[in-house]
């Protein structure tokens, strides 16, 4: 360390430098609450980077495929987890008791909101109940998953001083939100930074060095409630800004231009502007929720966050507007959408992976359906999928079913599928992705959001 880090090092309690000592050296083993879309990921860049690392979670079928050295998220290469397993750098457990051995412990535990709209912290408080029997002195907790501002301290804080350690002595408590982007190649677990707050400096200081050995750029703040609340911040700009250019799509096809050309020509603009695209509506476990936390914790407070609440329902209304334009569209060519088959292409959430939280497309299809349409999709990475009341499995020949169909819908433009020769074979093709982008057969068979 240079004399700075060891000058700072030395101002921290002894239980504090005996953590970061440790995890300098990378002698530490390292818990990873939650193997899902965050933590598989962010347990193999700490295994990679020297760490033992523990992961834990409840499902036993993902504990027993990480254990074989096989991977069941797109984003991780089972031979990535084969190597980091056979390496003795990583393995999987049900236990939460196997975690005494840990010298930290990062909680990647799912955060929904409720069908009331209110957060539901079930997973963070079940994860830190069962941790209790496991802490010790010194150690390490970081929760990663996304909550409202005040989280880490008002709830999860207690929880783990009631096993009779004190935060900022005994333990280390901070929050680093995740940032993954699925599908990304260019911004990863490893080299996207990572922004930490701790509860105490101290705390900040021991989940640094914790993360610090494994990602190349620490971010340090205040508190954990800043790190909350930049969280929030990221993922309300974009859910924002989508809403507006979901709002010009509309606004575009009343006025009789194309919001594609508009955006393009826009997009020429050097400075004050940033590109951003419309769609069928938000997916994934972030965008569409994460702005709404931020509103529900800002009514405790006797505020009404209406720009938050406005791009909300602007966004949860896209999937609506898709099914009026395809019945509309359906229309001009002699069909009713009632007893038309429809196909949609892509149910995940967003191109290249196979996660469907949240996706518009499940409500696309709930709405065709609710219309009286026969509808089927094809999508090469969900093979089946399943919503409320219904349930699909992926036709097998795209261009076979395009050819049956009465109209086709793009919704999530997956890389790979011939959408040319798709469209050349449809009737009718609503595209809400400009996945046809410069495409003109010119019988007005495709139709652009």
């Amino acid at each position: 360390m240079s004399d700075q880090m060891n000058h700072q090092a030395d101002q921290l309690p002894p239980a504090a430098q005996q953590l970061v000592q440790k995890f300098t050296s990378r002698r530490a083993t390292i818990g990873v609450v939650g193997l899902g879309y965050v933590g598989l990921p962010l347990a193999l860049v700490l295994a990679e980077a020297g760490y033992r690392v523990l992961g834990v979670d409840r499902d036993p079928q993902k504990v027993d495929r990480i254990n074989h050295g096989t991977s069941y998220v797109m984003d991780v290469p089972a031979s990535a987890v084969a190597a980091a397993v056979q390496g003795g750098k990583f393995s999987a457990t049900t236990s939460y008791a196997d975690l005494a051995a840990a010298d930290g412990v990062s909680i990647c535990v799912p955060t929904p909101l409720r069908k009331t709209g209110d957060p539901d912290l079930s997973y963070i408080l079940d994860a830190a109940r069962a941790l209790q029997p496991a802490l010790h002195s010194p150690m390490a907790i970081v929760l990663e998953s996304t909550t409202y501002p005040g989280t880490t301290r008002e709830l999860l804080l207690p929880e783990l001083e009631n096993s009779g350690l004190k935060v900022g002595q005994d333990l280390f408590l901070a929050f680093s939100p995740e940032r993954l982007d699925p599908a990304r190649t260019d911004w990863t677990t490893r080299n996207t930074p990572k922004v930490i707050g701790g509860v105490t400096p101290a705390c900040t200081a021991v989940a640094g060095a914790m993360y610090g050995q494994a990602i190349e750029s620490i971010v340090r703040v205040s508190s954990t409630e800043v790190a909350e609340m930049t969280k929030l911040l990221e993922n309300t700009f974009r859910a924002v800004n989508i809403a507006l250019v979901n709002e010009m799509a509309i606004v575009c096809d009343r006025l009789g231009l194309d919001v594609w050309e508009v955006i393009e020509a826009a997009a020429t603009k050097p400075f004050g502007f940033m590109k951003f695209t419309p769609g069928p509506g938000l997916g994934g476990h972030c965008i569409p929720i994460d702005p709404l936390y931020l509103s529900w914790k800002l009514k405790s407070v006797k505020y009404n966050a209406r720009f938050i609440e406005l791009a909300s329902e602007i966004n949860t209304g896209m999937p609506r507007y898709v099914v009026q334009r395809v019945q509309d569209a359906l229309n001009q060519h002699g069909r009713a959408l009632h007893g038309s088959q429809v196909l949609v292409l892509g149910v995940a959430f967003k191109a290249g992976v196979s996660d469907t939280r949240e996706s518009p497309a499940l409500d696309v299809i709930g709405l065709l359906k609710e219309k009286g349409a026969e509808v089927s999709y094809y999508d090469p990475h969900v093979p089946e999928v399943q919503d409320e009341g219904w349930g699909l499995r992926s036709v097998a020949d795209p261009l076979k079913a395009a050819q049956g169909a009465d109209c086709v819908v793009i919704v999530t433009d997956h890389g790979g599928v011939d959408y040319l020769g798709i469209a050349q074979a449809a009737a009718l093709v609503f595209d809400a992705r400009n996945a046809l982008a410069g495409v003109n057969i010119g019988d007005g068979r495709i139709i652009r959001l």
